[in-house]
């Protein structure tokens, strides 16, 4: 499949702009293992790029001016890399303007280029494609122009372009994107940005996604909410035990013992993230020894508590967990990303894939009018220069 889309990429940059392009770069999706909403709370995330990707192509423009083309919305903007920029309307433009507005703060020197790009990353299902639309982007720069980011700031400065963007996203999805590689995790510590590689041998299993193909409003103003409380909950933990400073340093027993000081609210949040830190660490022992049914139990932990605890969840994705959970082939499944919609990541038994497929997407259009979708993932590698010799 990326073969066909490296091939549409680069033919359409040849037609557009009569030369074969000077850098390919391939950028992917990423997925979580486990790790939901703790990258924010000084936690330990287990995320992987997958085998879904965007591919650029780039050349100098040899002037100022710079034109960049989204060959899957028809769509192109042009801006001068010499004037300030600034957010528009068109969303998708400004992850770009963003990450030029970065390197400009950080006098970096490029001039302009000629850039189109194509994706088959589905967009809002929480595979992260504006993280591997800033660092494709960003990475294709750095080489077009020598720029010499090390891996790790390329990563740090698609967030802050982010952040420019209006979306105060953690570390993770930037991280994953650019640090993946075939068949491993990144257990990525959100406070110090230390970073290990763990073994997903999962020949046994497939990663598949099932999309809900629902995205509830209540998302943008629910994460901010949570942040809140989580910072509330953290004030009134270090206010009681001085010793603790972040949630990692936390046992339930410290959250438990709070319960009365916190509102029901702030001490759930507590729970779930303290909780949810110590499932990755017992995730990358799981993984380690290759007990792939540990880690699916795990999975399913965790999407109880992003249900129950942090109430992230909604009726569509508990009813895809409640359905798969039953199922003998599936080890593990749990909503991934923000909530309120989006995908479940889900572990089957090899061989019995296209029979839950069947079963769950009839199901589930039964429960709700809606179609399910369906992603086949693999872990691959992060972001990277094409070369076709």
């Amino acid at each position: 499949m990326n073969d066909i889309l490296i091939k549409k990429t680069t033919a359409f940059f040849k037609e557009t702009f009569g030369a074969e392009p000077q850098k390919v770069v391939l950028s992917p999706g990423r997925i979580n293992i486990i790790g939901e909403h703790i990258d924010y709370n000084d936690g330990y995330v287990l995320p992987a790029a997958i085998d879904k990707i965007i591919c650029f192509a780039f050349e100098k423009s040899n002037s100022d001016t710079s034109r960049i083309i989204a060959i899957d919305l028809d769509d192109e903007f042009e801006i001068d890399v010499t004037d300030s920029m600034e957010l528009t309307d068109n969303v998708w433009t400004n992850y770009i303007r963003g990450v030029v507005n970065q390197l400009k703060i950080n006098d970096f020197e490029f001039e302009g280029f000629n850039c189109v790009f194509s994706s088959n990353i589905p967009v809002g299902s929480g595979l992260s494609s504006s993280a591997a639309l800033e660092c494709g982007f960003l990475f294709g720069i750095n080489e077009l122009f020598n720029l010499n980011i090390k891996p790790v700031d390329i990563a740090l400065i698609g967030q802050s372009a982010e952040h420019w963007v209006g979306i105060n996203c953690g570390i993770m999805d930037q991280f994953s994107s650019v640090m993946g590689l075939e068949n491993k995790v990144i257990k990525i510590d959100c406070k110090t940005l230390e970073f290990e590689y763990h073994n997903a041998d999962f020949i046994d299993y497939s990663l598949i996604l099932f999309d809900s193909n629902v995205k509830h409003s209540l998302m943008t103003s629910a994460y901010n909410e949570r942040r809140e409380q989580c910072e509330e909950g953290i004030a009134i933990i270090k206010n009681n035990f001085p010793e603790i400073t972040s949630f990692r340093d936390c046992k339930e027993q410290h959250v438990l013992e709070l319960q009365k000081v916190m509102s029901a609210n702030v001490f759930k949040r507590c729970l779930f993230v303290v909780k949810e830190i110590n499932r990755v660490k017992l995730a990358c022992e799981a993984l380690d020894n290759g007990k792939i049914e540990v880690l699916g139990q795990l999975m399913f932990e965790t999407h109880e508590g992003l249900s129950t605890d942090y109430e992230v969840s909604c009726a569509e994705l508990d009813m895809i967990v409640d359905t798969l959970k039953k199922e003998e082939a599936v080890v593990g499944s749990r909503l991934m990303g923000g909530g309120f919609g989006g995908c479940t990541i889900n572990l089957i038994k090899k061989g019995h894939e296209e029979g839950i497929k069947k079963k769950l997407s009839a199901l589930y259009f039964d429960a709700f009018g809606i179609e399910l979708k369906i992603y086949d993932v693999k872990i691959g590698n992060g972001t990277s220069l094409y070369n076709n010799n």
